[in-house]
């Protein structure tokens, strides 16, 4: 009989697991950086941008060149 009656943990990805753990460090990483990415985009949907060549402060400041 090959299977086993307690088989190593594994992750997702197939890496074995220390005891205790549920996810490897790769797909824990994984998961923050789709997190991050996922709050990074709908951060700039709020947003508004602004044209890179008019800042704000100058025109608040009374400032014009021409």
């Amino acid at each position: 009989m090959t299977d086993e009656i307690y088989p190593e943990p594994t992750c997702e990805c197939s890496a074995q697991l220390e005891r205790g753990q549920a996810r490897c460090r790769k797909c824990l990483a994984r998961g923050r950086w789709l997190r991050k990415q996922t709050a990074k985009r709908h951060g700039r949907r709020i947003k508004t941008r602004r044209p890179p060549r008019n800042p704000r402060g100058l025109t608040l400041r009374g400032v014009s060149w021409t």
